[in-house]
C-alpha cells in the first residue's frame, strides 16, 4: 500500500477523493462552507489531473438536474452543497432517488434560515432523510475522502443504484486542516471499477428515465427503492471491509462504538462532535465510571439491529442532536427510540440537543451530559418531565 501524507482540509480532502474517484462530470454552484471543493475541482480540471467536464451551473437546482442528466446516460457525477442550496434542490434530490441514479454529492452541513447562519448543525441534511438518499456522516478529513471513494462503489452496486449523500460538518470539519493520506490512482483504480449500469438511456435498449405512474403501481416503484436502501446495509459493510484490507483504513461499517463493550451509561453521536465525545469518555474511565461513545455513521439506512446489539446491557442513553424537529425532539432521538422498543432490556433514554447554528459543544459539555445519564443510570429514572435538555443554552427556556 502506498500513499502520500498533505496536510489539507476537509473540503480539499473530499475533492481528492472525487479526483481519486474519476467522475465523468462534475456540476459545480458554490455555496459556503462548500465552495472549496468545487474550486479545488475546478484547478484539477484545468490543470489535468483530473480528466472530467466541469459545469459551473447557475443555480443548485441545475446542479442538480445536471446530476441527474449524467447519470440517466451512464456516466459517473458528482455534485456538491449546503444548507439554503440542498433545500434548492430538494425536486431534483427526490428525482434522482426515484430514477434510481446513483449520484454522490458532498454536502457540508449548515444550518438553515431563518435566521441566518453560515455555521454547522445538521438540519439541512436531516430535512432530506426522506427523500431515498443513503446518508453518512463523516468525523474527520480522512473519513471524508474515503467515503467518497466508497459511496460510489456502494451506489453504483447493481443491487443498490442509490444516490449517496456525504456529509461533513459546515466549518469544523470543512474548514479545520489535518494530515490526511492519499492513495495512489492505480490502488483506487483496482479498487473501484468504472461505472456500468443498464439503467441508462440507450439507443439499442431505449427506456424511459422519467416516467410516471398509477396508484396502482406506484407502490411498487417506492418499494424497491425502499428494498434497495435495506440491502444497501450489506453492501456497505463489505465495501467497508474490502477497503480496510486495501488501504488498511477500518470505519466498523454503519456503526463505530468506542468502549462500548463494559459501558453502563452511552452517548449516541453524529459526525465531528465524536472526537470530543472521546476525549470525555477517557476522562470519565481514568475516574472509573463506564462510559461509551456510539457514532452513527449512516442515517439511511438506518442500522437499528447493529445498534439494539451495542446498547443490550446499558442502564442509560444519551442521544445528541444537531437537530430539533420543532414542536417534537430531535430526529436522530426519534430514530434510535424507536430501535429501543423492540430490546427486552430497554434503556432509560434522553435527548440532547446542542450546536445548533454552530454553537460550540466543549469537552466539558459532553462530560456534563455523562453526569446527568450517570444520575439516571443510579436513581433509575429520569428527573425531569421533559424528554429534551439543551446543552450550552444561552438564555433561560421555559418549556
Amino acid at each position: 500500500m502506498s500513499k502520500q501524507r498533505v496536510f489539507i482540509s476537509g473540503d480539499e480532502a473530499v475533492a481528492e477523493g472525487v479526483r481519486l474517484a474519476r467522475p465523468h462530470v462534475i456540476s459545480a454552484y458554490p455555496i459556503t462552507p462548500q465552495t472549496i471543493v468545487v474550486e479545488r475541482l475546478s484547478e484539477m480540471v484545468e490543470d489535468g489531473s483530473l480528466d472530467a467536464k466541469y459545469i459551473h451551473v447557475e443555480s443548485e437546482h441545475s446542479a442538480m438536474s445536471a446530476a441527474m442528466g449524467v447519470s440517466a446516460v451512464g456516466a459517473r457525477a458528482f455534485t456538491a452543497t449546503s444548507s439554503q442550496g440542498l433545500l434548492y434542490m430538494a425536486e431534483g434530490v427526490h428525482y434522482a432517488s426515484g430514477g434510481r441514479m446513483p449520484i454522490v454529492m458532498m454536502n457540508a452541513n449548515r444550518s438553515v434560515a431563518l435566521p441566518w447562519s453560515i455555521y454547522g448543525d445538521h438540519r439541512d441534511s436531516i430535512s432530506m432523510l426522506d427523500s431515498g438518499w443513503i446518508q453518512v456522516y463523516v468525523e474527520d478529513a480522512q473519513e471524508a475522502l474515503d467515503m467518497i471513494i466508497q459511496a460510489y462503489k456502494i451506489a453504483e452496486d447493481p443491487s443498490v443504484l442509490t444516490p449517496i449523500m456525504v456529509n461533513l460538518d459546515g466549518f469544523v470539519l470543512t474548514h479545520t486542516y489535518e494530515i490526511v493520506d492519499i492513495p495512489l490512482q492505480s490502488e483506487v483504480d483496482s479498487f473501484l471499477p468504472a461505472f456500468k449500469t443498464p439503467n441508462k438511456m440507450s439507443l439499442e435498449h431505449p427506456k424511459s428515465m422519467g416516467f410516471s405512474t398509477s396508484p396502482a403501481d406506484n407502490m411498487e416503484f417506492k418499494y424497491q427503492q425502499h428494498k434497495a436502501m435495506i440491502d444497501s446495509m450489506d453492501i456497505i459493510r463489505s465495501v467497508d471491509k474490502e477497503f480496510g484490507d486495501t488501504f488498511g483504513r477500518f470505519y466498523d461499517g454503519l456503526i463505530d462504538s468506542y468502549l462500548c463493550e463494559d459501558a453502563e451509561i452511552v452517548l449516541v453521536t453524529v459526525g465531528s462532535v465524536t472526537g470530543t465525545a472521546r476525549i470525555a469518555v477517557d476522562n470519565l474511565r481514568a475516574k472509573g465510571i463506564k462510559a461509551g461513545v456510539l457514532k452513527l455513521r449512516f442515517l439511511r439506512p438506518f442500522p437499528d439491529s447493529e445498534l439494539r446489539g451495542i446498547l443490550g446491557n446499558i442502564k442509560a442513553l444519551g442521544v445528541l442532536d444537531k437537530d430539533i424537529s420543532f414542536g417534537y425532539e430531535g430526529t436522530v432521538f426519534t430514530n434510535v427510540n424507536s430501535a429501543l422498543v423492540h430490546m427486552e432490556k430497554r434503556p432509560l433514554a434522553v435527548n440532547f440537543v446542542g450546536g445548533l447554528g454552530g454553537r460550540d459543544i466543549s469537552v466539558g459539555d459532553i462530560e456534563e451530559i455523562y453526569n446527568d445519564l450517570t444520575n439516571i443510570a443510579d436513581t433509575g429514572k429520569v428527573e425531569d418531565s421533559t424528554r429534551i435538555r439543551y446543552i450550552n443554552m444561552g438564555v433561560e427556556i421555559d418549556d
